[in-house]
């Protein structure tokens, strides 16, 4: 794949993105864990639908 850009623009890109402010450092994605907080989320949902329907009937 090549570049549209000229050598020296993407000479500047490549400076503007090793720049220390767009070195982010983050944590490993962990998608269990996003798995496992939906679930939670999805089932207190559930169980708080459940308690407010019997509240009102």
């Amino acid at each position: 794949m090549s570049s549209r850009l000229s050598p020296e623009d993407q000479q500047r890109v490549e400076r503007y993105l090793s720049s220390p402010q767009h070195q982010v450092k983050r944590r490993p994605f962990r998608p269990w864990r996003l798995m496992l907080g939906l679930l939670a989320v999805i089932v207190g949902l559930g169980l708080l639908s459940r308690l407010l329907s019997s509240l009102v009937t």
